[in-house]
């Protein structure tokens, strides 16, 4: 318990100081081992984690053991899940709370941290809403090791994108890429041909349009992908195939594992899920 709950805390410090750099990561790093080097052991299991992630409108939080079961969440997953109470999620999975179509992909995430002990580290996500709502998110997750460095459970945070930056100094520069992507979703989109059609470097096309979106140009280029993908799966009754190609992709196997990997249900699945 020891082990998790210092975990938490880096956790919860890291999503409450982001934007982090490197040495303020190093200073979170550093500051967990002094907790624990003084034996501030009452203090760091006492410490109310999951209350303050509760404050966190825009940020899914929670923590999982070996069987992939909730042991932590905030009020955010609660609320957005469709409960009343964390004690209708504690002890359950994804798949009891959410149903197998979408449960498994999270559980197939979950699993893959469990198994390996690696990180899912910025993943972009898109998520359907009870109220069908589309939200972005970016997902991060990381294993829980014991003091004999054996994996333990998974913790992550979901937080939705921020609106994009219009007024930013950069906009104006990158408007003539972003309307060359939206009419041109259905081709090759090379960041290196982005970046040329500013006279910009690729890293400073990538830094222009994380200022604006907070997105790399590969994740802002795939959003719009999906974000179109989308539309004509709900809105129209066009062959997956069809839209794979439309969306930018050269196949439809492709474009089914990219789009189950980003919403966590194949294009029949959220076709079949969420059209009206």
């Amino acid at each position: 318990m020891r082990v998790l709950i210092s975990q938490l805390v880096k956790l919860s410090f890291w999503r409450l100081s982001r934007p982090f750099t490197q040495p303020k990561l190093v200073f979170l790093h550093n500051w967990g081992a002094w907790m624990l080097k003084n034996n501030y052991e009452e203090l760091l299991q006492n410490l109310p984690i999951a209350e303050v992630f509760d404050y966190l409108s825009d940020t899914v939080f929670f923590v999982k053991d070996l069987e992939g079961r909730y042991v932590l969440v905030n009020e955010t997953l609660v609320e957005r899940v469709g409960c009343q109470n964390k004690s209708e999620l504690i002890g359950k999975t994804p798949s009891a709370i959410m149903g197998h179509k979408l449960g498994n992909s999270y559980e197939a995430q979950d699993q893959f941290v469990l198994n390996s002990g690696k990180q899912v580290s910025n993943q972009l996500e898109m998520h359907i809403y009870l109220n069908r709502n589309v939200g972005w998110c970016m997902t991060n997750k990381r294993a829980v090791f014991s003091k004999r460095n054996e994996v333990i459970g998974v913790m992550g945070v979901s937080q939705d994108l921020r609106p994009p930056n219009m007024s930013h100094s950069d906009f104006i520069s990158v408007t003539p890429i972003l309307e060359y992507v939206n009419q041109n979703l259905s081709s090759n989109l090379s960041i290196k041909h982005l970046a040329g059609l500013g006279d910009l470097s690729p890293y400073q096309l990538d830094r222009r349009i994380q200022n604006i979106f907070g997105l790399t140009t590969g994740q802002w280029v795939l959003k719009k992908r999906l974000d179109l993908a989308r539309h004509q799966l709900l809105e129209t009754v066009r062959p997956i195939a069809e839209i794979a190609i439309n969306s930018g992709y050269s196949d439809q196997s492709t474009f089914a594992r990219q789009f189950k990997k980003t919403t966590g249900l194949s294009p029949s699945q959220f076709r079949d899920s969420y059209s009206v």
